[in-house]
């Protein structure tokens, strides 16, 4: 839980320091904008609150590691990823898209903090304890931060800690580690597509490079 308020927290600050000419700038989520990306968050950040009061009385389904599945690339034709650039371009200026995610993100953090992390919750018809469900987001958080970052350089990384726990996370999910020659950032980048490994790293990759990308959803 401490790390899904470290990942969050440094995520929402990174937005906040964006200059707001950097929202139209290319995140690194295919297709989508710095402002996009934000509005994501958005929802995110909704979709936390919902969750965290949505009690299960039954059994988990799933954990951490099995709340992510792979799925395929993402190929533009879903109704919310089409409705996302809609709805940011629909903000007009980033200043309020900035305020919606503090507004909402805040909320989400402190009800983080406040919740009893052995407590069922209920979300995408499945049940998991509140722990793995925050354990799990630490992954989402991370990849945005650096979906955020991708083409603004002088811009903070998640910190080291946050950027180990979702490599780990990640080498769980695809039932394989990453050579260790892989910084976490690296690993993370070429696990989930967001980009090419060079020929070196193919190498070193070995039997893993045909399992990737890595796509969760």
């Amino acid at each position: 839980m401490d790390l899904f308020s470290r990942s969050w927290t440094a995520l929402r600050t990174a937005v906040a320091d964006v200059p707001d000419e950097d929202f139209e700038r290319p995140s690194g989520c295919t297709g989508w904008l710095v402002r996009d990306l934000v509005c994501h968050l958005v929802i995110d950040a909704q979709d936390v609150l919902i969750t965290l009061v949505t009690p299960a009385g039954t059994e988990p389904t799933v954990d951490a590691v099995t709340y992510w599945q792979l799925v395929e690339p993402p190929t533009g034709e879903d109704p919310l990823d089409a409705l996302i650039p809609r709805l940011a371009a629909a903000y007009g200026e980033p200043r309020w898209l900035k305020f919606h995610l503090d507004d909402v993100g805040s909320a989400a953090g402190r009800a983080a903090e406040l919740a009893d992390p052995a407590v069922r919750v209920s979300t995408r018809d499945e049940v998991l304890t509140v722990g793995d469900y925050l354990s799990a987001y630490v992954l989402e958080w991370t990849l945005h931060h650096l979906d955020l970052i991708a083409h603004l350089p002088s811009a903070a990384e998640p910190s080291a800690e946050t950027l180990a726990a979702a490599r780990a996370l990640l080498e769980k999910i695809a039932g394989a580690a990453f050579p260790a020659s892989f910084s976490d950032k690296d690993a993370l980048l070429i696990g989930t597509g967001r980009r090419t490994p060079t020929d070196e790293e193919k190498a070193a990759l070995g039997d893993f490079a045909a399992k990737l990308p890595l796509i969760i959803g």
